[in-house]
């Protein structure tokens, strides 16, 4: 039955019908088949799978990251990058990366942050020596690193599937995200210096405290989310709440560039986004119940029990395996289908569940940009004027030094789990 699903799904996706119709529709047809089906039990757990407190932080999070992006805050940050940086080789291009860093923390959309960051930086690249692809390609790298600095959708729609804690989560994306973007502003040092690309005039003291003081406001949001969530003044959820408020009002009233009908415009855009989210975890909802009546969590977890190598190889496998779906399928409904077939792995293998989510959340920011079906990938392409085909060879070694940062952290999960540790998180070493 399992492979007949499989192909139906298949086939509903190959004719263009949307992820979460398909996923409901396959799990629908399974349990008819299965002759375990109740149209009230399956309302039931339609509504039970986003009846979560923990979930409202998705919308408030988009909301919040749409209104800083609407209110020229990627602007801003972008700008106190290269006064920081552009004056280094390559400094233009690693302004791109730290630049990421800050805005990442801001928006929480790996696909803002190509929009918002693209639309900046890669004309300005392009004026100053780098090749439209390879403008490009630091952007899909840099958003593609910034997946792991929070807040992160993924990392909030994993806590809530698995009951990690998404703060411990939140904490554990920094130090990967670090050393991801660490290795990216080496290799574009390197490729500055072998195409020898113009440095940028050094900024003056007095420029750089103008760039300062004009992104400050942006600045304090990440201290204000985190500091807020790891202190106890308010939980993830609450965080997004104020994160959108925050953001409205410095749009509308300290930049002076949010307009009512942008707002207005954010908030339609936020529905349709969480919207799509929340019936693809509805959907999961009908699927999961599924894959426990044919206990194929069961079976999963005895099949990878077996395997010569134990956890080592399951890893692998994951990487592999998760690394493909992602590409194919988009990202977080790809996640959000087959969780629930890997949480019993983890824990036969002793597999830490927030070392698992940073190290596929970290897989699906490389994926949403890998040749040629990444949608990132398209998105970075048409600001530049290229073909994503151009653009994704030039990406290529980019996308190949990240994923050896992934490699690292998944076989040294120390660097996942010391920070939440230090925090006070109940994470083992």
């Amino acid at each position: 039955m399992i492979v007949g699903l499989l192909l139906g799904f298949a086939a509903l996706i190959a004719i263009g019908v949307p992820v979460a119709f398909a996923l409901g529709g396959i799990a629908v047809a399974g349990l008819l088949a299965n002759g375990n089906l109740s149209l009230l039990v399956v309302a039931s757990r339609v509504f039970g799978s986003i009846d979560s407190f923990t979930l409202l932080a998705i919308p408030f999070f988009v909301l919040a990251g749409d209104l800083f992006d609407t209110g020229g805050i990627a602007r801003r940050l972008m700008r106190l990058a290269q006064m920081l940086v552009g004056h280094l080789r390559g400094g233009l291009g690693g302004s791109v990366v730290i630049g990421e860093i800050f805005f990442s923390g801001i928006s929480g959309s790996t696909t803002a942050d190509t929009a918002a960051i693209g639309s900046v930086m890669i004309p300005t690249m392009t004026r100053t020596g780098y090749s439209p692809e390879h403008a490009a390609a630091i952007v899909c790298a840099a958003a593609g690193m910034g997946i792991l600095v929070p807040p992160c959708l993924t990392m909030v729609v994993y806590g809530g599937m698995t009951n990690t804690s998404i703060a411990a989560l939140f904490a554990a994306g920094f130090l990967p995200a670090f050393v991801m973007a660490a290795g990216l502003l080496g290799q574009i040092h390197l490729h500055a210096r072998r195409s020898d690309l113009p440095r940028q005039p050094r900024a003056s003291l007095a420029e750089i405290g103008a760039a300062l003081r004009d992104a400050f406001w942006a600045l304090l949001m990440p201290v204000i989310i985190f500091g807020g969530i790891l202190g106890g003044v308010f939980t993830p959820t609450e965080a997004a709440v104020v994160a959108a408020v925050y953001g409205m009002m410095v749009g509308r009233f300290v930049y002076r560039e949010l307009s009512w009908r942008d707002i207005w415009n954010s908030l339609v855009r936020t529905g349709m986004i969480s919207g799509a989210v929340m019936l693809l975890l509805a959907t999961a909802g009908i699927f999961g119940w599924l894959l426990t009546i044919l206990q194929l969590p069961q079976q999963a977890a005895a099949w990878f029990g077996t395997l010569a190598g134990g956890k080592t190889a399951f890893l692998l496998l994951t990487l592999g395996f998760f690394l493909l779906l992602f590409a194919l399928l988009d990202g977080l409904p790809a996640m959000i289908m087959v969780l629930p077939v890997f949480l019993p792995v983890l824990a036969r293998l002793g597999v830490d569940p927030l070392h698992f989510g940073i190290i596929i959340t970290a897989l699906m920011g490389i994926a949403l940009f890998m040749p040629p079906v990444g949608v990132g990938l398209y998105v970075a392409a048409g600001i530049a004027g290229s073909s994503p085909t151009r653009v994704g060879i030039v990406l290529l070694p980019y996308l190949a030094n990240m994923f050896v940062v992934i490699l690292v952290i998944t076989f040294v999960p120390w660097l996942v789990l010391i920070v939440p540790h230090l925090l006070g998180f109940n994470v083992p070493l």
